[in-house]
């Protein structure tokens, strides 16, 4: 009912506006998190500007090793407190949460100290490149009753999600395989090679997809740039129901491709990252196996040609998305699928993919323990 201040002509708009949107007035307000960030060298700024929009978000303080990167935030956001030592954010009490954003070889140790500092923790990938740290740290806050999220970007893509619903609802049919290109001149990695760097992208993408890790995996890289870093690597992977998914990765190309390609029995799509305008494009075709025929002479794989479907894709800012999801999952208290869990996944598959490499591209099993 609308309050006797408001004129007797305006009531009617007052009960359907507040019939609307009343509700959402009357809802209680998100609790602001504290974040403190560890790491300003690539995605670090990105995540600074992020807090700083976000209304349910607060950057307290900002750390990094290199003086240069603080004052170039300071410019930015003034008021922002900044510093060299890790430590003395962990132990700020105003800090809820922190985001982990240094070279990969620094995570776990950062991770593991925020987790014991009682903080909530969202880390770029990858969580770590051994799995059983994955698992440590997965059970660490568990322990300690805290999030613990990890940044496999490409999960929050609008594009990626779009084509999970299509598997969960069938519109492939049969899903036969999945070919992942992935490549660019640069950036080059002096700490991991481009296997962790990139490959980890579409094994997150491919175990997210078809709800399953692969049950092994072969692979061949190779090293020019930098001995022992591969800047290429060419890998199959093998997934129950038969499913192939295949990835080329490499920073030393000269064209930037993001597009994965998936084959169904009823239909296909592509997916190009990189086409802001048509991300996606089904295509409905397919082969027609005649079900009956006499002999092998009649017998026939016929091509079905059908429509080409650009549907619309609501894009959205992939890293905001991952963001507002780890702040939802600590409000609610509820684990995100991109846990340490599923980085324990991923870094299996990385594990299986590095030793191939090693052995010439022979098969590699992965541990019985990741299946479970």
């Amino acid at each position: 009912m609308a309050p006797q201040s408001v004129p007797s002509f305006c009531r009617p708009w007052y009960d359907t506006i507040n019939l609307i949107i009343g509700s959402d007035f009357r809802r209680p307000l998100m609790d602001t998190l504290t974040f403190g960030l560890i790491g300003c060298g690539h995605w670090g700024p990105n995540y600074a500007r992020l807090l700083q929009t976000l209304p349910t978000c607060r950057l307290k303080r900002a750390v990094d090793l290199n003086p240069e990167r603080l004052k170039a935030l300071t410019l930015i956001y003034p008021g922002l407190e900044v510093g060299t030592d890790a430590n003395a954010l962990l132990q700020d009490p105003e800090i809820d949460a922190v985001i982990v954003a240094t070279p990969a070889g620094s995570h776990f140790e950062l991770v593991r100290q925020a987790l014991q500092a009682g903080r909530h923790v969202l880390c770029e990938k990858p969580l770590s490149l051994d799995p059983v740290s994955c698992r440590e740290l997965d059970q660490l806050a568990r322990q300690h009753q805290r999030t613990l999220m990890v940044g496999h970007t490409f999960l929050f893509n609008a594009g990626i999600r779009q084509l999970k619903q299509y598997l969960d609802e069938g519109l492939l049919g049969q899903l036969y395989y999945l070919h992942a290109t992935r490549t660019n001149l640069g950036p080059i990695r002096p700490d991991v090679n481009a296997v962790a760097d990139l490959a980890s992208h579409d094994i997150a993408i491919f175990n997210y997809l078809l709800d399953a890790l692969p049950l092994r995996a072969s692979a061949q890289g190779q090293s020019w740039l930098q001995p022992g870093i591969e800047d290429l690597a060419f890998m199959t992977l093998h997934y129950p129901a038969q499913v192939l998914a295949h990835a080329h990765v490499s920073w030393l190309n000269p064209v930037k491709v993001r597009q994965l390609t998936l084959v169904g029995s009823k239909k296909m799509v592509l997916w190009d990252d990189l086409n802001l305008a048509e991300p996606i494009r089904i295509y409905d075709v397919g082969v027609i196996q005649e079900p009956y025929y006499q002999d092998f002479g009649q017998f026939q794989l016929l091509p079905r040609q059908g429509d080409t479907t650009l549907p619309r894709i609501l894009l959205k800012e992939p890293l905001r998305q991952q963001v507002e999801a780890f702040v939802a999952a600590v409000h609610s208290e509820t684990p995100h699928f991109s846990d340490a869990h599923f980085a324990s996944g991923v870094a299996e598959v990385l594990k299986a993919v590095g030793a191939s490499i090693q052995a010439q591209g022979a098969p590699v099993g992965l541990d019985s323990a990741a299946q479970g």
